[in-house]
């Protein structure tokens, strides 16, 4: 018998669902350029888990005391880090 195949991208709905976050949330953070890299496929969304992992991974820290990680809130953001401002800047 086959082994099952693990998805290697999921749709919004889906990929928000593995991070533990809201579709709407997530459509959020693709509006601001604050989430995880994303891809369009015949007009379709998705995301590769491993940049789902790897986005969430930047916001890991150990303790309270901890500099925050890198992982911004789903909203317009003032001081947008170096990636996301040659983005907006094109």
């Amino acid at each position: 018998m086959p082994l099952p195949v693990s998805p290697q991208y999921l749709r919004t709905p889906d990929a928000a669902r593995y991070l533990g976050l809201s579709g709407r949330t997530l459509e959020k953070h693709r509006t601001y350029g604050t989430g995880p890299s994303y891809r369009k496929l015949g007009g379709v969304v998705v995301y590769a888990v491993a940049d789902l992992d790897a986005w969430a991974g930047r916001g890991a820290v150990t303790s309270t005391s901890d500099p925050r990680g890198s992982v911004l809130p789903a909203k317009r953001q003032t001081d947008l880090p170096a990636v996301a401002q040659s983005r907006f800047s094109r």
